[in-house]
């Protein structure tokens, strides 16, 4: 971890790479789909195929402004990334590939660790073995802070040891490993991002922040884990979205880059914000029995993602206030998810 005055060693740039034709897998899921909104309406010259199983949190309806916008410049298929000939077939004609599609759900993973393998690990392998065939020029693979678990004080650099805790941290983390193998043994122009905890319009209401939100626009309690000091960095979800887009133009192949926005807080800070902005009082706050294996604390440096021109733009404050507007504004987006929400 990085110590006092301790710099990220420079990372050599390649040339800037533009994409054409870009693969989005998992692209009707939360980041996904705002990731292709951000794409296609900040630059006209690309087009993109998006590859979606439609497992519970894959919503075709994130994305019905995009269809009806963009035209010939968005397709959508809807195709499982363990499918190797469903993979060949979308991947003809892209010459890029951000790979978002994966299970996520910390707690589905600890009850349902098979679903987690198969998707995260094989789809994985399955998407790398057909970049390399069709001869892909880039290839983002979407990664998680947790891969490097918990830590009680200083941040994890891209360079330091992986320590998963939970059975989802453990598939992203072996993700992580076989995409950069790929790198290694057959030169696949291959980068990896490790974001943060992602907040904003569209993120499927089994996540702190939408369950907590939509909870509480029901006029239901919402479930605090344990004594609610739990700490995350939190990013709102279009800042992470213009990261892993420098990143895919402007990173260094091999090289893996930490996204995150330096607001740490605990998730008992989480919930009086929403409280407050929702008007409701702390009678609304139900403390429930921890997550097993729950880290306490996650943070990492972003020196390498910042060298690259990034920086976020917006404070979390206002991107909270925002994200609870969306969800006030948009009630008949969530109501028909929360059941599927329920484990």
């Amino acid at each position: 971890m990085t110590g006092p005055g301790e710099r990220v060693k420079p990372v050599e740039q390649e040339t800037t790479h533009t994409p054409v034709v870009v693969l989005v897998t998992g692209g009707c899921g939360f980041i996904g789909s705002n990731f292709i909104r951000h794409l296609l309406s900040t630059d006209p010259t690309i087009g993109v195929v998006n590859v979606d199983a439609l497992t519970y949190a894959g919503n075709p309806e994130n994305l019905t402004d995009v269809e009806a916008s963009f035209g010939n410049r968005y397709r959508f298929h809807h195709g499982d990334i363990r499918d190797s000939a469903a993979v060949r077939r979308v991947m003809g004609g892209c010459d890029t590939v951000v790979h978002f599609a994966a299970e996520s759900h910390v707690d589905r993973s600890i009850s349902l660790a098979h679903d987690f393998i198969t998707t995260n690990v094989e789809g994985t392998y399955v998407l790398l073995e057909e970049a390399r065939h069709a001869g892909i020029r880039r290839f983002l693979h979407i990664s998680t802070d947790e891969v490097y678990g918990s830590t009680d004080s200083g941040s994890f650099r891209e360079t330091d040891p992986l320590a998963p805790s939970s059975p989802y941290s453990a598939s992203k983390a072996a993700a992580d490993l076989l995409a950069l193998s790929y790198r290694t043994t057959f030169d696949l122009p291959v980068l990896i991002t490790r974001s943060t905890n992602n907040f904003g319009p569209y993120q499927f209401p089994e996540k702190l922040i939408p369950l907590f939100v939509t909870n509480l626009l029901e006029d239901t309690p919402v479930p605090l884990y344990g004594d609610g000091l739990n700490v995350r960095d939190w990013i709102y979800v279009l800042d992470n979205c213009r990261a892993l887009d420098t990143v895919l133009r402007h990173g260094a192949s091999g090289e893996v880059y930490n996204v995150g926005a330096a607001n740490e807080v605990t998730n008992r800070h989480i919930t009086t914000s929403l409280l407050e902005l929702l008007g409701a009082g702390e009678d609304m706050v139900k403390y429930v029995i921890d997550r097993p294996g729950h880290d306490r604390r996650y943070s990492v440096t972003t020196d390498k993602v910042r060298a690259l021109g990034w920086a976020p733009q917006r404070s979390f404050v206002e991107a909270l206030a925002e994200t609870v507007g969306w969800y006030r504004d948009n009630p008949g987006w969530w109501k028909k998810l929360t059941q599927r929400a329920v484990l």
